[in-house]
Parts: structure tokens; sequence; C-alpha cells
């Protein structure tokens, strides 16, 4: 077998700090969806669903680098995962969801109803067209299992007491509990379930 070149995550992480900057502030999110490396590896990075970042079975103890590797994280059509910069990419495996949504506030814009879910890495959307809420449910336990799209294909999963909080904001509709934001009706489960 081949061996590939070795990728260095002090490398990947000096490369990333030279697109993004160091800027404090609003993060930034460099353009990872029109970037085409030929250069891929696999070196053990993996997202846990509790939201923990791994590499080779050794747990990230840098929150900044958590932070900013997320900035570049990227899924493609077939489904892999990965931190992509325009030079090389690195297959992240991802057990549940790259993010998890750990806050879920109700807002108001232009005096229509907005939800607002924020993630374990401080990312915040409002529900929407472009960042909808899926609830999968298990055909065997009937756990509902929420996700919200963050960006690109990148969902967050909404921790318990996330969704608790989404259903506290339900309403009936039909059968259906559903929420609004932004002029857009999600539904959360039939009425039996939630």
């Amino acid at each position: 077998m081949a061996s590939q070149p070795a990728i260095q995550l002090d490398a990947l992480y000096s490369t990333l700090q030279t697109l993004t900057g160091k800027e404090k502030g609003a993060r930034k999110f460099p353009p990872v969806e029109s970037w085409s490396p030929e250069h891929c590896a696999d070196i053990g990075l993996e997202i846990r669903k509790d939201g923990s970042w791994w590499h080779e079975g050794t747990q990230f103890s840098r929150q900044k680098l958590v932070d900013l590797f997320s900035t570049i994280l990227r899924k493609d059509d077939d489904g892999s995962t990965y931190l992509v910069t325009p030079y090389e990419k690195v297959i992240v495996h991802v057990e549940d969801a790259p993010f998890l949504g750990v806050r879920v506030d109700p807002a108001q814009k232009n005096g229509a109803p907005v939800i607002v879910v924020t993630t374990n890495l401080g990312e915040s959307v409002e529900l929407d067209a472009d960042h909808p809420l899926t609830v999968m449910t298990d055909p065997e336990t009937l756990e509902p299992s929420p996700y919200v799209r963050i960006r690109g294909r990148l969902d967050a999963k909404l921790t318990r007491s996330a969704f608790y909080e989404l259903v506290s904001m339900a309403e009936e509709d039909g059968d259906q509990y559903v929420v609004r934001s932004n002029g857009q009706t999600f539904e959360i489960g039939p009425m039996s379930d939630v």
C-alpha cells in the first residue's frame, strides 16, 4: 500500500490562521465550497456525538483550535466531512452531526416570530428556508432527533434541553406540532409523539 504524505495538525493550523486572519470579532468563514484541493488524507480526526473533537484517540484540549477548524468544515455530496483548505483536505469522521444546538431562543423580526439556534461553538442561525429544522424519528424507540442546518450541508443536532425549549414554543397545526420562524413552518412531530 502506497503511503500518503503526512499532514501535520500544526501545519494545517498555521495555514488556517493565514487564511482566516487572527482578528477578534465575528467569525469568518472561508469559501470552502469553492476549494478543490487534490491532496486528501485521513489523519484520525473525529467529532463524536457529544460534540468533542479527537485526533488519533486524544481529545482536543485547545478550544481555540476547535473553533478555528470548525470554520473550514465541509460536507460533500457523498456524505463525507472534511477540513478543507485551498491546498489539502483532511477526512473528519463525524459520529452524528458536527455541531450541537445548545440554545433555542424566541425572537421577533418586523413583528414576526423568529427562532434562533446557537451551537456549542457559538455560531447562531435563525430557522428559515436556508437553515431548516428537520426532526427524524427512530422507528423503534420513537425518539426524535432534531437537526438544524447551520451552513453548507453541516447540521447541528439539538441537545435534549434545547429541543425541550423548542417544543415549548410549538403550536398545534392539524395533527402536528409545529414552530414558525421567518415565515416558515417546521414540523416537530405528531401530537401523539411530542
